[in-house]
């Protein structure tokens, strides 16, 4: 009887702590779960800010506020130094949304991103060489767009990082005998047409990464 009694409080306790708060959290129109959204983005809070996007998107697939709701938190987490999620939102953005007016924006974000990313990153040569990839795409599909010279710069120091990672891996075989390995990497760096001179070698190729 005791148990069934204190069952019976627990449930009326929870139910009325969710009265107090506005009721329980689903069944909500979309400007009420994109302001929540906005709310704790501009209290820092990304991962509460997450929940209540998933929550406007699964209740309200067609709503236009998620256009803009996916661009926000994707600079939200780029401003918070999470680019992985940034890209998220962006292929998301781009997936879903993507046409000749928007596109252009959404992907120079991502190689943004991308760039940014190697702050946070360990050293990835993957993420290099898809960096550059992405880059050179976007200037061939956009000749025109307002956002080349920073890709162009993005691009150098992508190229320059390469260029000089190249180089320490060369050096690393051939101190290690492995002549034919270094040849390789060596070979590599001939289709820059770059010579030593051209690049300012700070300490490594890393460091042209994380100064933007």
């Amino acid at each position: 009887m005791h148990k069934n009694i204190s069952i019976l409080l627990i449930i009326l306790f929870i139910f009325t702590g969710c009265s107090r708060k506005g009721g329980p959290e689903y069944n909500r129109s979309d400007i009420y779960w994109y302001e929540k959204m906005i709310y704790y983005i501009s209290q820092g809070d990304l991962d509460r800010a997450d929940d209540y996007f998933t929550s406007l998107q699964s209740e309200h697939f067609t709503s236009p506020l998620l256009k803009e709701a996916m661009l926000i938190l994707a600079q939200a987490h780029m401003d918070n130094e999470e680019y992985l999620m940034a890209k998220y939102y962006l292929d998301e953005f781009i997936k879903r949304f993507g046409n000749e007016k928007n596109i252009e924006f959404a992907k120079f974000l991502k190689i943004k991103a991308s760039f940014l990313a190697f702050k946070n990153i360990n050293r990835d040569q993957k993420l290099l060489k898809e960096t550059i990839k992405e880059a050179r795409e976007y200037k061939k599909l956009f000749p025109q767009s307002e956002f080349n010279p920073m890709v162009d710069t993005i691009l150098t120091k992508l190229v320059m990082a390469e260029y000089v990672l190249n180089e320490e891996i060369a050096a690393l075989y051939k101190r290690r005998g492995k002549k034919e390995a270094a040849k390789f990497y060596e070979e590599k760096n001939k289709e820059y047409n770059l010579t030593k001179d051209q690049i300012i070698v700070p300490k490594s190729w890393y460091d042209y990464l994380v100064n933007w």
